[in-house]
C-alpha cells in the first residue's frame, strides 16, 4: 500500500513566527513510519510545509490530531472518505476524546501507535477495518518503536535532534492531557535503545523532549551515568520536584544539561493547588531557581494564567519574580480545559466554558469564565507579560551570569523571540536546518 501521514498545519499563537511550526518533524508520524512494514511505501505530508495533494495516489491516509486543528483534520478526512480511501485518526486529541474522533474517520487509534497500528494495517488490506483500535493498555517501554529518523528532510527544520526516552507522566495535573482516562502510563525506553538513537543522529547536541525525563529519577540517573563520556549538550523538560534530587542535577550538569524546561505555572500557591500540581511547592520556588542556576543551568519557566486563584495582578507579580530570579526564557499559557481532561469536565459541570471552536483551544484563547479577573483582563494580561518579558530593558536584566550560557540566551531572546519575523527570512534564504545547526554550534559551543 501508499501510505500518506499527515501532520495538521498548526494555529499559531500572536508571540509565534514560522520558527515554531518548524521547530521539528513530528515524532508520532516517524515512529508509524518504523512501525510500517518495508513493503508499503510511506509518504509524510507536513502541512507547515508544504500543501497536501489531494490527488497523489495513495491506499491509506492517517492523521495525527490536537484539539486545536482537529476541526480542519476531520475536513482533511472527509476529502480523501469521500474518495473512497480509508482515514485513520490518531494522536493525543484522538486519545482525550475518542467519541468526537470516531465520528470523523474511518478508524481511531486509542493510545500508543505501537500496540495497534500493525493490526489496522493488517485489517485495511483484509477489508475488515474497525472503528476503534485501543492501545491504551499497559505497554513496556521496551515496545517503543524509534522514529524513523533517515527519512526527514533535515534542512525543512530547526532541529531534527529530538528524542524521547519515556511516554506518559506520573503525575495527574487537571489542565493536563496525563488527566485523561485514556492516557498512557508512564513507562521508561530501555536505556541502551536511547543510547542507539543518540548515535544514529550523529550530534552533538540532543533536545529530550518527555513530558517529564525525571518521572522515574532511578532510570534517569543510570541514563546520566551511560551517557557521561559521550560530550554531549542537551536540553530536557523535568518537573519542579528536582529539587529533591540534587544528585541528579549535579549529574545534569556533569553530561552537558544546558536548560531544563519546568512547569512552575503559577507563583499563586492556592492557583497550582487548585489544579491538582502536588509536585509543585511555590515556597521552594527560589531555592530550586538558585540550585539550576549554579550549576550553570538555564530555565525555561512555564506558565499558566486565568487559574482560579488569580486576579488581575498575578501578571505584573509574575514579570517581576520572573525578573528578578534572572529566569532566561518564559512560555506562558492561558489556562484552557483541553476535552477529556479533569478541568474539562470541572467546567462543563460548572457552565463555565463559553467558546467550543476548537481552533481556539491552542492557549492563547479565553474560552472559559476566569473566575479572579474578566476574559479581556486575562487576554490582554498573557499578551502583555510576553510583550514587557522580551523588551530590551528586561532581556538585559535577566542576561545570566554564567559566561557559557550568554550566547544561547540571547539567540533565544532577541532572534528567536523579539526579531523572530527577521529570522523566518533568513531562514528561508539559507533553510531553517542550516540556521538550527549554525545556532546550536555557537549557542552550545558545539565543536
Amino acid at each position: 500500500m501508499i501510505i500518506k501521514l499527515i501532520q495538521p498545519k498548526m494555529i499559531l499563537r500572536p508571540m509565534d513566527t514560522k520558527l515554531k511550526s518548524r521547530m521539528a518533524p513530528s515524532l508520532a508520524l516517524l515512529t508509524i513510519a518504523n512501525l510500517t512494514p518495508e513493503e508499503h511505501t510511506i509518504i509524510i505530508t507536513d502541512e507547515n510545509i508544504e500543501k497536501i495533494n489531494y490527488k497523489e495516489k495513495v491506499d491509506l491516509v492517517a492523521i495525527t490530531v490536537t484539539v486545536d486543528v482537529s476541526e480542519h483534520a476531520y475536513e482533511i478526512a472527509n476529502k480523501y472518505r469521500a474518495a473512497g480511501i480509508p482515514v485513520i485518526g490518531g494522536g493525543i486529541h484522538v486519545s482525550a476524546a475518542p467519541e468526537e474522533a470516531v465520528e470523523n474517520f474511518d478508524a481511531i487509534c486509542i493510545g500508543m501507535a505501537e500496540g495497534c497500528w500493525q493490526q489496522i494495517l493488517h485489517d485495511v488490506e483484509n477489508g475488515t477495518l474497525k472503528k476503534i483500535y485501543d492501545s491504551s493498555s499497559e505497554l513496556t517501554g521496551d515496545k517503543i518503536v524509534s522514529p524513523k529518523y533517515s527519512i526527514i528532510n533535515k534542512n525543512r527544520y530547526l532541529y531534527t535532534n529530538v528524542i524521547s526516552t519515556s511516554r506518559g507522566c506520573t503525575f495527574k495535573c487537571e489542565f493536563c492531557y496525563n488527566s485523561c482516562e485514556h492516557s498512557t502510563k508512564y513507562i521508561n525506553r530501555p536505556i541502551e535503545e536511547v543510547l542507539k538513537e543518540i548515535n544514529e543522529l550523529k550530534t552533538k547536541h540532543v533536545m529530550f523532549v518527555d513530558d517529564n525525563f525525571i518521572g522515574n529519577p532511578a532510570w534517569t540517573r543510570e541514563f546520566l551515568t551511560a551517557i557521561k563520556d559521550m560530550n554531549l549538550k542537551w536540553n530536557a523538560a523535568v518537573t519542579s520536584n528536582i529539587l529533591n534530587y540534587p544528585d541528579i542535577l549535579d549529574l545534569m550538569k556533569e553530561t552537558g544539561c544546558r536548560s531544563l524546561f519546568i512547569g512552575f505555572e503559577s507563583i499563586n500557591a492556592k492557583s497550582v493547588s487548585s489544579v491538582n500540581k502536588t509536585q509543585n511547592s511555590v515556597e521552594k520556588y527560589n531555592l530550586l531557581i538558585r540550585a539550576i542556576h549554579d550549576r550553570g543551568i538555564m530555565i525555561n519557566a512555564s506558565l499558566v494564567f486565568g487559574l482560579d486563584f488569580d486576579t488581575k495582578d498575578v501578571f505584573s507579580k509574575t514579570l517581576n519574580w520572573l525578573v528578578e530570579n534572572r529566569i532566561e526564557t518564559m512560555t506562558a499559557h492561558i489556562l484552557t480545559p483541553y476535552p477529556g481532561t479533569v478541568l474539562y469536565g470541572k467546567m462543563l459541570s460548572e457552565n463555565r466554558i463559553t467558546d467550543f471552536n476548537s481552533s481556539k483551544y491552542n492557549t492563547s484563547n479565553v474560552v472559559f469564565k476566569p473566575l479572579g479577573m474578566t476574559p479581556e483582563e486575562l487576554r490582554e494580561g498573557y499578551l502583555w507579560i510576553y510583550k514587557k518579558f522580551y523588551t530590551f530593558k528586561n532581556i538585559f536584566k535577566r542576561i545570566p551570569q554564567n559566561s557559557n550560557q550568554k550566547l544561547a540566551f540571547v539567540l533565544f531572546n532577541i532572534f528567536y523571540r523579539k526579531y523572530g519575523r527577521i529570522t523566518c527570512i533568513l531562514a528561508s534564504i539559507i533553510t531553517f536546518g542550516v540556521l538550527g545547526r549554525f545556532a546550536r554550534k555557537i549557542g552550545y559551543r558545539i565543536k
